[in-house]
């Protein structure tokens, strides 16, 4: 666990020293290095065509990660300036003092997660995973969410082997029999779904706890400073992409020009992409601007999701320090300009 978070004290005093400079360069050169991840979602259409160039005039180089915890990393030592993470790692980010903020929400995640138990496993119940093998990506929101259902289920997890692996490793783990559930993302949800029984998803950890997870994009705080119409615009085509989706989803097929650009950016396989969407959440811009997401300081529904999810990172020993305020890692003037 703790070997995904050791690095960011030591990255966060090195941006510290280099940020003034990497983010002048790149506001001065109008380069930008993007981290995304394999998650399906609809923006990846606009990373495929070039939209982000298009809108903002800025050359955009796709770096791909295999996890939220290296996207935080790559931030925190000034390798990229914007990044794809869960609000499991950006908590844990903030909690370390990596100087980033959230600025746009890219999924309620809803159902796109859950907990599988492979068939030959004999698990049927959260409960039965007691003693059991579980693959997960450490301080990913699927990490999150299975210490909250094992809890919830009455199982400590340490009555249960969590083995830190990134999705690409759980696929081939499963393959080979060598877990025996793993709580996850799509592409491979879908994969394990085929020979798996699925336990709990994040949709109804959520419901039943009260504690619901995201994924989002942040910043480096003075890249966004330097380079705010970039950020600007950025939200603009990412909303814009959002709503042609949600106002749309039957053109979403798999044969689509959409569905393959999100296939082949995401790894997905195109015939699963339109399920695959069907199970996030895309707030509106105007959603994101409201208390319900990023508006509203200490209250709103973003800070308190980081809040409470630092508070269990803590309790598991991942992380040493919670903030009093996670609004301070928030910042929603970008999608209240996206909303006007």
């Amino acid at each position: 666990m703790n070997r995904f978070l050791r690095p960011l004290a030591a990255f966060a005093t090195l941006l510290a020293l280099s940020a003034s400079f990497s983010g002048a360069a790149h506001a001065d050169s109008k380069e930008v290095v993007i981290a995304y991840q394999d998650m399906v979602v609809p923006w990846r259409y606009a990373q495929a065509t070039g939209e982000v160039e298009k809108a903002t005039g800025y050359k955009v180089t796709f770096r791909k990660l295999g996890s939220g915890a290296d996207v935080i990393r790559a931030l925190a030592s000034g390798s990229v300036q914007l990044g794809e993470a869960g609000s499991s790692p950006v908590a844990a980010g903030l909690s370390q003092g990596v100087d980033i903020s959230l600025f746009w929400i890219l999924d309620n995640i809803n159902d796109a997660e859950a907990l599988v138990a492979r068939d030959g496993s004999n698990v049927t119940s959260v409960a039965g995973l007691k003693g059991k093998k579980i693959g997960v990506p450490f301080v990913s929101t699927s990490h999150f969410h299975t210490l909250v259902a094992l809890q919830s289920a009455g199982v400590n997890p340490s009555e249960v082997k969590i083995v830190n692996l990134r999705p690409p490793e759980i696929a081939a783990a499963w393959e080979r029999g060598d877990i025996d559930a793993t709580y996850i993302w799509d592409p491979v949800l879908a994969k394990v779904k085929k020979s798996g029984k699925v336990l709990i998803t994040s949709g109804q950890v959520a419901q039943q706890t009260g504690k619901a997870t995201f994924d989002g994009f942040v910043v480096d705080r003075k890249f966004a400073a330097q380079n705010a119409d970039f950020v600007t615009r950025f939200v603009k085509v990412l909303a814009a992409t959002d709503a042609s989706y949600r106002d749309h989803p039957s053109a979403w097929t798999a044969t689509s020009p959409q569905v393959e650009a999100v296939a082949k950016e995401s790894g997905a396989n195109a015939q699963e992409v339109p399920a695959s969407l069907a199970l996030y959440a895309f707030p509106t811009a105007a959603q994101q601007a409201s208390s319900t997401w990023l508006g509203g300081g200490a209250q709103s529904g973003a800070a308190k999701s980081l809040a409470a999810t630092a508070a269990f990172l803590k309790t598991q020993g991942t992380i040493q320090n919670v903030l009093p305020d996670y609004s301070t890692g928030i910042d929603p003037q970008f999608v209240q300009r996206a909303a006007q």
